[in-house]
């Protein structure tokens, strides 16, 4: 079935695997697990995250349908979804650790992204290493550099006052 993972578990035991693995990373903000699992819930915390957006009583009641702790619901709705409002979704990353000891399955971390305030947007597809860019971008920047007027009173006046200071 390609819509599912179905993890080596019934369907209910499943979904409350899900559930309690999607509320312990709302309350602690990661955790270790297999890739696996981590995919399944980073769909459902992501869901839930997006549903919080709009703190609506009726979506506190389809958050708390889902999340086992009631003080989660409460810490989502009032820190983690605010902290999420202008970013329209990616709101977890995965990251591979390597092979768990006993059976050598892939572990990950999963976490909540911390939203950071980004500089402004490099233009260009070109990546830093091998130089490119866009080239249309690169020309505009040579051309406004050689059109910028030159600034050449600050020399002038550190001219004067070396000369002031020499007599």
């Amino acid at each position: 079935m390609p819509g599912t993972r179905k993890l080596g578990r019934a369907s209910d035991h499943r979904m409350a695997m899900l559930r309690g693995l999607t509320t312990y990373l709302l309350e602690h903000g990661r955790i270790e697990t297999t890739v696996t699992r981590a995919k399944e819930v980073r769909s459902l915390a992501e869901k839930m995250i997006t549903i919080a957006k709009q703190p609506t009583l009726a979506n506190k009641r389809r958050v708390l349908a889902f999340v086992t702790k009631e003080d989660v619901v409460k810490k989502l709705f009032d820190e983690i979804a605010p902290e999420y409002a202008s970013r329209p979704g990616g709101y977890t990353r995965i990251i591979r650790t390597g092979p768990r000891r006993g059976d050598a399955a892939e572990m990950c971390i999963i976490e909540l992204v911390k939203e950071e305030k980004k500089a402004a947007k490099k233009s260009g597809r070109g990546t830093a290493r091998t130089g490119r860019g866009n080239r249309a971008a690169r020309v505009k920047k040579s051309a406004e550099a050689e059109a910028a007027p030159v600034a050449e009173a600050p020399v002038e006046e550190a001219l004067a006052a070396e000369e002031a200071t020499a007599e």
